[in-house]
């Protein structure tokens, strides 16, 4: 039985791909041992340096995170940045960062609505808990600039009575 049993085991986890990009090493590590590991990218994109690819794993919306996997003009890994992180809010100018440099620095979002009154695209990013679930609402006037940005606690979150998570 237990033969029977171990081919599928095998099948299954080799299925299974490392959403962080564990067992992988910056500099040593190829492209194609980053696609191995976590699977094909839901997006690639130019870096900031030349021949710079960014590779995206976003794992929206209930994984709450967003890998970049930055690679080199050689072909090799960089670095593996979580990047829905509250350092990364800093960045964000209003009335100057536009919609690049936010995909740039978040990644893809995951839910993209319009608002044709206000004519503003607003673009929503979950954000893995501290304390609490947030949500990050960025809104772009129709010229690709950043006008508004949100970053409150999750309202699709119940809560317990004095504000406490339901987990």
């Amino acid at each position: 039985m237990m033969r029977a049993f171990l081919p599928l085991l095998l099948l299954l986890l080799a299925g299974c791909a490392s959403y962080s990009g564990r067992g992988l090493a910056p500099g040593q590590s190829t492209e194609a041992d980053v696609v191995a590991v976590m699977g094909q990218p839901t997006e690639r994109r130019a870096g900031a340096l030349p021949g710079e690819t960014v590779l995206w794993y976003p794992r929206l919306p209930s994984g709450r995170e967003s890998y970049a996997a930055r690679i080199g003009a050689d072909g090799r890994l960089m670095a593996i940045e979580q990047r829905l992180t509250e350092d990364n809010l800093d960045r964000l100018v209003k009335n100057k960062t536009t919609d690049e440099e936010v995909h740039n620095l978040f990644g893809p979002p995951w839910r993209v609505d319009q608002n044709p009154r206000m004519q503003r695209e607003i673009w929503t990013y979950q954000f893995p808990a501290r304390e609490e679930w947030k949500v990050l609402y960025v809104q772009f006037s129709p010229d690709h600039v950043l006008r508004e940005y949100y970053y409150i606690d999750d309202p699709e979150i119940p809560r317990l009575p004095a504000g406490r998570m339901r987990r």
